[in-house]
C-alpha cells in the first residue's frame, strides 16, 4: 500500500539575484524578476483562474502566450507540467535556481524527487527551500512530509507545527498531516482534539488513518505524492 501525502500550491518570493552560466538564455537578460504589463497580468490571472479550475491544459495553454523570460510564468508552467506528469517540469524548475524564484526552484525540484519515492534527493531540495524561504507554510509543510517518509517523526512534528501556525486558517494540510503523524503514533487523544480544532471532515481523518497505516509498510511500498 502506498503513503500518499498531499502537499499543494507554490508562493512567490521576493528579491533576486542573477543566474548562472548554465541557465537558459533569457535568464542571463536579467530579467526573471520583471514585473509583468497590466495585459500580460490578467492573462497570468486567467491561467490561474483555470488552473484552480481543474483546467490544467488550458490554464498552461494561456501561460504559452506569455514571454519566456519572466519567472513567475515558468515558475506556473513548471507547476502545471508537474501536475501533468511532463517531464519539462523539471528543467523549468532547475531555471528559477539562483533567481529571486530560488526558493520556489528549490520547493518544485523536492516535490518531483518526492514523487519519485528519492527522499533523500528531496530533502536536500526542500531544505535549501526552507532555508531561503522559511516562512512559506508550503516549503515547511512538504519538508514534514518527507521526514515522515524517513520517519524522522521529531523533525516532522516541528515542520508540520511549523506550517500549521504560519500557514491560513482555512488551510488545513498541515494539520491534516500531523495528523497523521500522530495516528501513526497512536497518539489517538491529540489526534482527535486536533482534528475538533482544525475542523478536519471525516473523510479527511479516514484518509490520515490510511495513510498512517501505509507509512507502516515496508520503506518500498512508502512514496510520497506532492502536488
Amino acid at each position: 500500500m502506498k503513503a500518499v501525502i498531499v502537499a499543494c500550491g507554490l508562493l512567490m518570493l521576493g528579491g533576486c539575484a542573477s543566474g548562472g552560466a548554465s541557465n537558459p538564455p533569457w535568464l542571463a537578460l536579467n530579467s526573471s524578476c520583471a514585473k509583468l504589463s497590466g495585459d500580460q497580468e490578467l492573462s497570468m490571472n486567467l491561467a490561474d483562474d483555470m488552473a484552480k479550475e481543474g483546467k490544467l491544459h488550458a490554464s498552461l495553454a494561456n501561460l504559452q502566450s506569455l514571454p519566456e523570460r519572466y519567472g513567475q510564468v515558468q515558475l506556473r508552467k513548471a507547476r502545471l507540467y508537474r501536475q501533468l506528469g511532463r517531464s519539462e517540469a523539471e528543467p523549468l524548475y532547475r531555471s528559477l535556481q539562483g533567481t529571486c524564484l530560488a526558493a520556489e526552484g528549490e520547493h518544485g525540484l523536492g516535490q518531483l524527487a518526492a514523487a519519485r519515492g528519492d527522499n533523500a534527493q528531496a530533502l536536500a531540495y526542500l531544505q535549501k527551500a526552507a532555508s531561503l524561504a522559511p516562512t512559506d507554510d508550503k516549503i515547511r509543510n512538504d519538508l514534514g512530509v518527507v521526514y515522515l517518509n524517513l520517519l524522522r517523526l521529531d523533525d516532522a512534528r516541528f515542520e508540520f507545527l511549523t506550517a500549521l501556525e504560519l500557514s491560513k486558517e482555512d488551510d488545513t494540510l498541515a494539520a491534516l498531516n500531523l495528523v497523521t503523524l500522530l495516528i501513526y503514533q497512536d497518539n489517538w487523544k491529540q489526534a482527535a482534539e486536533l482534528v475538533t480544532r482544525a475542523g478536519l471532515t471525516p473523510e479527511q481523518v479516514t484518509d490520515a488513518q490510511a495513510r498512517a497505516q501505509a507509512l507502516k509498510a515496508p520503506a518500498s511500498d512508502q512514496v510520497a505524492v506532492l502536488k
